[in-house]
Formats: C-alpha cells, sequence, structure tokens
C-alpha cells in the first residue's frame, strides 16, 4: 500500500557561504575596528597558534584556534566587553558585494513568476552556513531574508559547576557589559561541519527537531531534496560541500573577487577539476552572469519539480470511466470474385 510523503518536496534552498562570497573579505573587521586592534597581527597569531600547540604535543583545529584567540583577547581585556548584542550591532557594519542582498529576494520571486510554478506551490528559502559568528550574520542587513542561519555561537555567563542544585542562580547586572562577555565556544564550525547542516536541511531537522539528523529516512520523506539545493561559495575550502552537493545532484556554483587573480585562477581550477558547475565574479546586479546563472538554475530546478509533481499526478490518478456506446452492425462483405461468383478453387 502506498504511503504518503512526509513533504510535497517542493522547496528549492540557496545555501550561501559568507566571507568572501556575500561579503568582500571576513566578516570580524568590524571588530578589529571597533577595539582599535591590527588585524593582520590577531590573523598572524591565530596561524601560528597550531605549529605552537604542536611543539608542545597538543593538536588543534585553525577554527577552534581562532575562537579562542577571539576569547583570550577579550578574557585579557583587549576586547573588553565583547559580548552577542554587541556582535550583533557590529554586524550592521557588514558591507555586501554588489546587488545584495537584493538578489535574495529576487530568487524567492522566481516561482512567483509563472503559474505552474504557483500551482505547485514552490517556494525558496536561504541558508548560511559559515564558520564566522552566527550573531555578526544576524545583525546583518541580509538576515531578514534567511531562513537559518548556521556559524560559530559563543557563549555569555556559563553557569558554575553544581548549579543544577543551586536553589538560586545570580544574574548578571544586564547593565554591565564585562559580567555578559563571550567566554565559551557554543558552537564551531569548519569545512568538514558544514556538510552536517546540508543534511539537517535536507531531512528537515532544523524545522523538525524532533528529526534526528542521522535518524534513517527515506528519499521521498526528506523536506529539501539536495538536487534543489544550490551551494554558493568561494573556494578550495568549501570542497567537502561542493562534493556533497554536487554528488547528489544539486548544483555548485562558486564565485571570486574581481579585484583578485588568484581567487579568479582558484575558481577555474574547481571547475576544470569537476568540483563546482560553473563560477563567476562576486557580483550580483541583474547584468551579471552570476546573477544570471544562479536565476536560470532556480528557473529550471522550479521547471523540474513541476514536471516531476505533475507525472507523478499522471501516474496516481487514473482515467474517469466513461460511457460505452454500442457499434453499428456492418453488413456482410461480398466475396471475392468475378460476378459474384466464389474464388474458392473447387466451389461448384
Amino acid at each position: 500500500m502506498h504511503q504518503e510523503r512526509l513533504h510535497r518536496q517542493n522547496i528549492i534552498a540557496c545555501i550561501w557561504d559568507f566571507d568572501n562570497t556575500l561579503i568582500p573579505g571576513y566578516m570580524q573587521e568590524p571588530i578589529f575596528r571597533r577595539f582599535e586592534m591590527d588585524a593582520k597581527k590577531f590573523w598572524k597569531e591565530v596561524n601560528a597558534l597550531p605549529a605552537y600547540y604542536k611543539e608542545r604535543g597538543q593538536h588543534v583545529s585553525p577554527e577552534t584556534c581562532y575562537l579562542n584567540h577571539l576569547l583570550s583577547y577579550v578574557r585579557t581585556g583587549r576586547f573588553k566587553g565583547m559580548n552577542n548584542r554587541l556582535l550583533r550591532e557590529m554586524g550592521r557594519e557588514l558591507v555586501f558585494f554588489p546587488g545584495l542582498p537584493e538578489f535574495l529576494a529576487t530568487l524567492c520571486e522566481v516561482p512567483r513568476s509563472r503559474a505552474d510554478f504557483k500551482r505547485h506551490e514552490i517556494v525558496v528559502e536561504h541558508y548560511i552556513i559559515s564558520t564566522g559568528l552566527a550573531e555578526m550574520i544576524r545583525g546583518s542587513a541580509i538576515a531578514p531574508l534567511v531562513t537559518d542561519i548556521y556559524g560559530c555561537e559563543l557563549v555569555e555567563n556559563p553557569p558554575a559547576p553544581g548549579f543544577i542544585e543551586q536553589k538560586e542562580l545570580i544574574s548578571p547586572d544586564p547593565d554591565d557589559p564585562c559580567q555578559n562577555e563571550v567566554s565559551q565556544i557554543g558552537v564551531m564550525v569548519d569545512n568538514t561541519i558544514k556538510t552536517r547542516f546540508i543534511f539537517e536541511i535536507n531531512k528537515g531537522s532544523n524545522r523538525w527537531p524532533e528529526v534526528d539528523v542521522n535518524a534513517k529516512m527515506a528519499p521521498e520523506d526528506r523536506r529539501v531534496p539536495i538536487e534543489n539545493m544550490i551551494y554558493v561559495a568561494d573556494g578550495p575550502s568549501d570542497v567537502p560541500v561542493f562534493s556533497v552537493v554536487r554528488g547528489n545532484k544539486g548544483k555548485a556554483f562558486a564565485v571570486y573577487d574581481p579585484e583578485n587573480e588568484a581567487s579568479f585562477a582558484q575558481n577555474d581550477e574547481l571547475r576544470q577539476q569537476g568540483r563546482v558547475d560553473h563560477f563567476g565574479e562576486a557580483d550580483y546586479r541583474p547584468q551579471s552572469a552570476t546573477h544570471k546563472w544562479l536565476k536560470l538554475q532556480v528557473t529550471k530546478i522550479c521547471e523540474r519539480i513541476v514536471r516531476e509533481e505533475e507525472e507523478m499526478l499522471s501516474r496516481k490518478v487514473s482515467k474517469p470511466p466513461q460511457h460505452l456506446h454500442r457499434p453499428e452492425k456492418q453488413p456482410d462483405a461480398p466475396l471475392a470474385g468475378a460476378e459474384g461468383q466464389s474464388s474458392l478453387p473447387f466451389a461448384q
């Protein structure tokens, strides 16, 4: 007996990296400006940390290094008073590549542009998956157009050991920024963990928390098939996600900074290696090839969804019964032969 699908699978997910994809450079720049710190010095220290720890017999990941070093700057007073509210405020300072954030709204309009798309209630959802700071993205101009943001999270005021047994917890003074400073890592995102979030979107774990991302689920029951996804990012660090998306019939697009020749060369290499479907400038204005290619792919996915839905409908719905007419009786055909005589060879 046929079981109903959990989802109609009429959702298209456009999934975006952030740094060097939606904005030029790195989102931490407003932090360095606010606290009058040398960004180059900070990143030089971060890049030196893996070797520093290795000499001491310890292994660390670069993403953890950068988050922990941020917290070290907070703890030592260099980033005094830095909390999530301040991070969100600094997110307002982020400047996007040309055409953004308007282009995200443009893609959402594609399913509303044709009657057949609207009939099947197709929608476009936008997601950001970043190794940067989620709170800064939430404070940026693009946040209202995004369904979900996956990024690194920093925790303020972690509870002390034994907090469960405490009858009364002492709350920090909300007006004292130093009491609300970020002090622990809540979520760390690296380039392989990004693939986990692809499957959260795929299975609908982000909308239905009771659906564990590791739970077995039939392809036809997943909320957003990966073939309905387009992943946009800036380069080699996103190869794991490119691989997952393209390996499951989704689309992968790489962008490069038009002012950076090395970025162009990296993207060309990705295309030659078959890691991406196409690449283009990080320019999302209507006249750009990037705008046109991404809009075209959303349109093609809409058309495929319509085609598949209507084919499934035709298979599931039988033709209605029709009135049957009694055939008219036809006169007997004459035997072949001259002047009505039988043509049989031994007729008498």
